[in-house]
């Protein structure tokens, strides 16, 4: 046997070496073998007595065992459980009194609703309830490091208890999705509620829209903003030989007009590259601390979620991003992870052989 776990940090710490929290140990283990015990009795005598066992019975030649079951046990089955079932209401009272004294709960009231199961497992119909108790008392003796269940056991409930939820959960998300399209394709309203959405959104998407124009734009112009103003400082010094009015006035002084004219060019394209520099810098210039984002790269984006998107093309778009998100989700969930798993464990143990 292991060797009891850590109690929680954050709960009352308990000595598990003590004489009483090992009698309550032993009492847990007797408890939960009195019941699967009582449980399997009563299953097998609800087999006895159906139909079924009735017919297979008299197919193995035990009519005669049946009559005498009936005769002799089922009498001493139902007192025995009519007796297991008072000592659980005088057990379940005991603990509620228990409880009450050592204040385990906010309210004295509290214990019968938290232990819902084993009220209800006292009436004969909810029999089955029992096994709560039962799991509960095997979960927490395998969480103090008893090993009760075996670990390949715990592992096939848990993996078959996944594939239950994964199931259920699968046809809720379908049958949701399903609901969604349905009212997408009969609903006049749908598109009121998605412009009420982006309405609602335009804050946090202006905010993000600033934030990757200052990682993009912002550093990409920066990056290259010695060529951009080499570039325009040339188109502009292109642009004034190209002038011909300029030409025109100049030519009127032989001894000077060719140099002003190179002088004016030169001027011209130091002038374009300032300006370009100047405007780049105003871009790529770094967000205050108080802010994430460039305070003109900010006021663009703010004025770019203000966009009314009232049109037929916008509504079109949006719902189409929709439908094919709940195409992507359809086909997420149309994934069995449970047979994946199993299919993983099947090639692990091929691999090993």
């Amino acid at each position: 046997m292991q060797n009891p776990k850590p109690s929680h940090p954050l709960l009352k710490n308990i000595d598990h070496t003590t004489w009483q929290w090992k009698v309550f140990l032993i009492y847990d283990a007797l408890m939960m073998l009195l019941i699967v015990c009582n449980l399997l009795t009563l299953l097998v005598q609800a087999f006895i007595l159906s139909g079924f066992g009735a017919w297979i019975t008299e197919l193995l030649h035990l009519s005669t065992f049946r009559s005498h079951y009936i005769q002799v046990w089922y009498p001493i089955v139902n007192t025995i459980d009519f007796y297991f079932i008072c000592y659980l209401i005088a057990e379940l009272a005991a603990r509620w009194l228990f409880s009450i004294i050592a204040n385990h709960h906010r309210r004295w009231w509290f214990f019968p609703f938290i232990h819902w199961y084993e009220v209800l497992a006292i009436i004969p119909m909810f029999r089955f309830l029992r096994l709560a108790r039962a799991g509960i008392i095997a979960y927490r003796l395998h969480e103090l490091g008893y090993q009760v269940v075996p670990g390949k056991i715990i592992r096939q409930v848990k993996f078959y208890y996944d594939v239950v939820m994964e199931e259920l959960t699968d046809r809720i998300v379908l049958t949701v999705i399903k609901g969604v399209e349905n009212e997408l394709d009969t609903s006049t309203t749908h598109h009121q509620r998605i412009h009420a959405i982006i309405d609602h959104h335009r804050q946090p998407f202006a905010q993000a829209l600033a934030e990757i124009l200052q990682l993009s734009v912002a550093q990409t112009l920066a990056k290259q903003q010695q060529l951009i103003s080499n570039d325009i400082g040339q188109i502009v010094n292109q642009a004034i030989i190209d002038t011909p009015e300029l030409k025109q006035l100049l030519s009127v002084m032989p001894i000077i007009g060719h140099k002003l004219e190179q002088q004016i060019q030169s001027i011209g394209q130091r002038i374009g590259e300032n300006i370009t520099t100047g405007i780049v810098d105003r871009f790529s210039r770094q967000p205050n601390p108080a802010s994430t984002a460039n305070p003109l790269l900010t006021e663009i984006s703010d004025q770019i979620s203000q966009t009314p998107l009232d049109t037929a093309q916008i509504d079109q778009l949006i719902e189409s991003i929709v439908r094919e998100s709940f195409i992507g989700i359809r086909e997420q969930v149309k994934i069995k992870q449970w047979q994946q798993k199993l299919d993983k464990n099947t090639d692990s143990i091929s691999n090993s052989v």
